[in-house]
């Protein structure tokens, strides 16, 4: 293999890429909820529930978040042979990479520079996912794979083993700027420190005075130091070396660092470390359930929540952790596999901002009461206690808005009923161009802009030349329009300012319409290419591939209606 080939994960449907329609997002204000006033000084009022699939999702939030989102959090379906409505002998694996993949790309271009993704999953597919990462993220941005205890007792009745843990895969955006905070000492650590010398600089602990050298790679740190209570010569035991050069032991005897045991007569002292210079704890790579929660621990805070617990939930000490090592007060978290909310309500009362995303009527029935009760300082469990949480802040509720076009009763494309709103559909047609919706009040024409001087203008109006020559001269020659219209009668390069593009060729082909629902279904994985003597399959039979179905004009597509 060359230095520039790689080993790369392929399975059947690999090229097969969605072509995703950039929706607006519309809020529900029935379901957002904000507290009646400030808590505190930080609270966090604006973040975001959203009701709908979550790669369409993941595609709204682009235009916006790209580059912000601080760390990523998801808990995708684990592929157990439960996770989906049809399993088919391994097929699932194929449409479980899929679904990974394409999500998994859309979640790394909102990570900032200085952002991680954490993944739980179990054995599998986690070493698919391991390289599946590795070529989203690139291998050398790989951290650490976690084991999380979430069993606190064996399963019995496993035929082979119980499984015990879960794997967390961590990823950096780019491993060289990402910082990961330490974790704060526990009460158990520090009790190691004891002072049984009186010392008046308090509790300390010592660590090995030799180092990990021989004396053939460092003969400069074999010497002889001097054990003031005996004035005894002594040296480095077998064929070891002092952890530290001379310069450094003088500054460690004048600080009166070494300790020489209880009678002061040990033959190799140890180095004093002081409790009050103890620093935060390295995090390991093996999270036990005493230290983060289990399932079972899970399960008991989804019983206090819900009337009917979420089937799979991680404790919020988990979430607790992660969010702590991977962020500060203030930063973006985002889980498109919302669950039961876990992530929102652990966020929420760690002072982060959050953003989620969940398909099922449990982001009804479980996230926004849990979310609520957060707000309003009436959820006691989890980790309210250990954070001091008393209430405070808020989240918007949005659903992702229907596709722009729809088909007629004669199988053509035309815009769909809810964008006969002139507001709603510049918003539409501003982000399928690239565009920032951003109406200005003075001119009626500058819907949104991509740059200071480069705006948009919408209308499902058939332009005139002298309109459209009024347009020229009002935008001037310092800025430039795109105008997306019903129809125009001019030649389209007749004002170099207006770049005038008729709507339905403008947006058609931009991506796939009128799909709502990205979830896996078996029937519409591809066929693996058969050899030139192997019969075709008699089942399962494939869904046919679905079309753009037949091209319409531009009057077509405003037939049923719309305004300016």
């Amino acid at each position: 293999m060359t230095r520039k080939q790689r080993l790369e994960l392929t399975w059947i449907g690999k090229d097969a890429r969605p072509h995703l329609e950039p929706r607006i997002l519309l809020e529900d204000a029935d379901k957002s909820y904000h507290a009646k006033a400030h808590v505190t000084d930080h609270d966090i009022f604006n973040n975001i529930l959203i009701q709908g699939d979550n790669l369409l999702a993941l595609k709204a939030l682009e235009q916006e978040f790209t580059g912000k989102v601080k760390c990523v959090f998801i808990d995708p379906p684990y592929n157990t042979g439960s996770a989906f409505e049809h399993y088919d002998d391994g097929v699932e694996h194929s449409l479980w990479l899929s679904l990974m993949r394409d999500r998994l790309e859309l979640l790394r271009r909102l990570l900032s520079e200085d952002g991680s993704i954490w993944i739980t999953i179990d054995d599998n597919e986690a070493f698919y996912l391991k390289v599946l990462c590795d070529e989203i993220f690139g291998r050398s941005n790989f951290v650490s794979s976690i084991a999380w205890a979430k069993r606190v007792s064996p399963a019995n009745d496993a035929k082979y083993f119980s499984s015990d843990h879960d794997f967390i895969l961590v990823y950096a955006k780019s491993k060289s700027l990402w910082k990961p905070n330490r974790l704060p000492r526990t009460e158990g650590q520090n009790s190691y420190y004891k002072n049984p010398d009186n010392d008046p600089r308090g509790q300390w602990n010592s660590v090995t005075y030799t180092g990990n050298k021989t004396r053939t790679e460092r003969p400069n740190l074999y010497y002889p130091i001097v054990n003031p209570n005996t004035g005894e010569d002594v040296f480095p035991p077998d064929t070891l070396t002092w952890r530290y050069g001379k310069e450094t032991h003088a500054e460690n005897e004048k600080k009166n660092l070494l300790y020489w045991g209880k009678d002061g007569k040990s033959k190799v002292p140890r180095l004093k470390m002081f409790l009050e210079d103890a620093e935060p704890i390295v995090p390991r790579t093996i999270w036990p359930a005493s230290e983060v929660g289990s399932t079972q621990t899970a399960m008991t805070e989804q019983k206090a929540l819900f009337a009917a617990p979420f089937a799979t939930p991680k404790p919020e000490a988990l979430l607790q952790r992660i969010v702590h090592i991977a962020t500060a007060e203030g930063d973006s978290i985002l889980d498109s596999f919302a669950g039961s909310g876990t992530t929102g309500a652990v966020a929420h009362k760690m002072g982060r901002r959050w953003i989620m995303v969940e398909l099922g009527d449990h982001c009804e029935t479980h996230i926004v009461p849990r979310l609520r009760k957060v707000i309003d300082g009436e959820d006691q469990g989890g980790i309210t206690e250990a954070v001091e949480w008393n209430g405070g802040g808020g989240f918007r509720y949005y659903r992702l808005a229907p596709s722009l076009l729809e088909k007629d009763a004669w199988d053509n494309w035309v815009i769909a009923k809810d964008y006969y709103d002139p507001i709603k559909l510049a918003q539409a047609v501003c982000k399928l161009m690239g565009f920032v919706y951003q109406p200005d009040e003075t001119h009626y024409w500058m819907q949104g802009r991509s740059s200071e001087t480069d705006f948009i203008y919408v209308t499902t109006q058939s332009l005139t030349r002298a309109q459209l020559a009024a347009l020229s001269e009002e935008v001037g020659d310092e800025r430039t329009l795109l105008v997306c219209c019903k129809a125009f009668r001019t030649e389209p390069d007749a004002f170099p300012n207006l770049t005038i593009r008729k709507i339905p060729q403008a947006v058609l082909r931009k991506c796939e319409w009128g799909k709502d629902d990205y979830s896996l279904n078996v029937a519409n994985l591809p066929e693996a290419p058969r050899e030139p003597d192997e019969p075709a399959p008699s089942a399962p039979k494939r869904a046919k591939k679905r079309g753009n179905g037949k091209t319409t004009s531009e009057d077509d597509l405003f037939s049923k209606g719309g305004g300016k």
